[in-house]
C-alpha cells in the first residue's frame, strides 16, 4: 500500500486541506467574535453553511456516480479555494453577509469532495488494503486538526486574520494540484447512468438497496451511537471544566481523545487480521456506551480523561471499519449518492444530537444524561447484536449476491 503513488497523494491532500480548513474555522470565529455578540446568532450563522451543504448532498452524490470522480474532486478543490476570496470581501467590508455567502460555496463544494473522495479510496487499493488505509486516512485528518488548531491559535498573535485565510487559500490550492497527480481506473465502475436510467432520482435509487442489504442498513444506524457522543463533544468538555473548576481539564480531555483516536486508528489494521469487522464494530460500539457511563464520575479529572480516552480509542477503531463495511458492501456504481447520503445524514444528526444535549444539559444535568445515553448506546448495540444472531447477518456477507437476489 505504500508504494502507492495515489495512497501519498490522497493523505497528503487530506492533510494539507485538513489544515487549511481548520485555519479557517478559527479564523471564522475570531471574525465573529468582535461582529457577532449573540452566541444564538454565531450558530445559526454557520448552520446556514452546514444545511447549504445538507440540500445540495443529492446532486453531488448523483453527479459523483455519473461522472469522473477524480474530476470531481479537482473542480470542488478549485471551488472551495475561490470561496476564500468571499472571505476577504469580508474582512475589507466587515460583513457578515459575505461570510455567510463564503460559507455557502465551502460547505457546498465540501458536499461535493468527501463523497468523491470515499468512492475513490475503494479505486486506488485492493480490498484487503481498505481497513488499514481508512484508518490512516482518519489519522491523518485528527493530525491535521490538531495541529491546524494550534498553529491557527499563534498565527492569530502574530498576523492579520487576513493573512489566516490567504495561508487557507494556499491550502486549497495545493489539494487542488495533488488531485490532478491522481491516476484513478475509472473504466472498470459501470457508470450509474449506465445501470439505472433513473438516477436522476438521486437517493431514491440508494435506499432500496441499503434496504436489500441489512449489513449495510446495520452499519448506518449503528454509527448514530458515536455521534450521541460527537454531537455533544464540545458541550460535555464545557461542563466537566465547570464541575471541576478548572480551565486545565479542556487541554487534557481534547488531547486524551485525539491521541487515542490517532492509536486506534493505527492499531485497527492488526486488531482487523485477529477479529471479523462484526466483532469490531460490536465491541467498540459497546465500549462507546462505557465510555458514555464513566462519565457519571466526571467531577473526577482521571475518571473524565479515562473516559475520553476510552472513547477516542473506540471511534478510532469502530469508524475505519464502518467506512470499510460500505466501501466493500455497497456496489461502487452507488458509491457517490450512498456517501453523499451518509454525509447528509451525519450533518443532520450532528445538530439534532447538539440541540439534545443541550437540552438535557439544562434540564437533568450532565451526570444523568450521560447515564441516559450510555444505556442507550449499550441498548441499541445489543439490540442490533440480537438482530444479526437473530436473522443470521454477517458482516463478511457478499453484497453482490443480495442485489441479484
Amino acid at each position: 500500500m505504500w508504494k502507492n503513488r495515489n495512497v501519498w497523494i490522497i493523505l497528503t491532500g487530506e492533510f494539507v486541506a485538513g489544515l487549511g480548513l481548520w485555519l479557517g474555522i478559527i479564523g471564522n470565529l475570531e471574525f465573529m467574535q468582535d461582529r457577532v455578540p449573540s452566541d444564538f446568532v454565531k450558530a445559526v450563522i454557520l448552520a446556514i453553511g452546514l444545511l447549504a451543504g445538507v440540500a445540495i448532498g443529492p446532486l453531488a452524490g448523483r453527479l459523483t456516480d455519473q461522472g469522473s470522480k477524480k474530476n470531481i474532486m479537482l473542480i470542488s478543490s478549485i471551488v472551495r479555494a475561490l470561496s476564500v476570496l468571499f472571505m476577504f470581501v469580508a474582512i475589507e467590508t466587515n460583513s457578515v453577509v459575505w461570510m455567510v455567502v463564503f460559507l455557502i460555496i465551502l460547505q457546498g463544494s465540501a458536499a461535493f469532495y468527501f463523497p468523491a473522495l470515499q468512492a475513490a479510496i475503494p479505486l486506488i487499493v485492493k480490498e484487503r488494503e481498505l481497513l488499514a488505509l481508512n484508518g490512516v486516512h482518519m489519522n491523518v485528518s485528527t493530525l491535521s486538526r490538531v495541529i491546524g488548531t494550534a498553529i491557527a491559535g499563534v498565527l492569530l498573535t502574530l498576523i492579520s486574520l487576513r493573512n489566516v485565510y490567504a495561508l487557507s487559500l494556499v491550502a486549497y490550492l495545493l489539494l487542488a494540484v495533488a488531485t490532478l497527480f491522481l491516476k484513478l481506473d475509472e473504466s472498470k465502475t459501470p457508470s450509474a447512468k449506465k445501470i439505472d436510467a433513473k438516477a436522476s432520482s438521486g437517493f431514491k435509487d440508494v435506499f432500496p438497496i441499503i434496504k436489500s442489504i441489512p449489513v449495510i442498513f446495520m452499519t448506518l444506524v449503528m454509527t448514530l451511537i458515536p455521534l450521541l457522543f460527537i454531537g455533544g463533544f464540545n458541550l460535555l468538555v464545557i461542563n466537566i471544566s465547570e464541575l471541576q473548576d478548572s480551565t486545565a481539564i479542556k487541554g487534557w480531555i481534547y488531547t486524551a481523545e485525539g491521541l487515542a483516536f490517532m492509536t486506534g486508528a493505527f492499531m485497527i489494521k492488526r486488531i482487523g487480521e485477529k477479529f471479523s469487522a462484526f466483532s469490531i464494530l460490536f465491541s467498540f460500539s459497546f465500549l462507546i456506551g462505557v465510555a458514555q457511563l464513566m462519565l457519571y464520575f466526571a467531577d473526577i479529572p482521571f475518571m473524565s480523561i479515562a473516559a475520553f480516552v476510552v472513547f477516542g480509542f473506540s471511534v478510532g477503531c469502530f469508524f475505519p471499519t464502518a467506512v470499510t463495511i460500505f466501501q466493500t458492501r455497497m456496489p461502487k456504481e452507488y458509491h457517490g449518492r450512498f456517501f453523499s447520503f451518509r454525509n447528509m445524514l451525519d450533518r443532520i444528526i450532528f445538530q439534532i444530537v447538539l440541540l439534545v444535549t443541550g437540552f438535557f444539559l439544562d434540564l437533568i444535568g450532565l451526570q444523568l444524561m450521560v447515564v441516559l445515553f450510555g444505556v442507550s448506546s449499550i441498548t441499541m448495540t445489543a439490540a442490533f447484536l440480537i438482530y444479526t444472531r437473530k436473522h443470521k447477518l454477517h458482516i463478511e456477507e457478499d453484497a453482490t449476491e443480495k442485489i441479484s437476489s
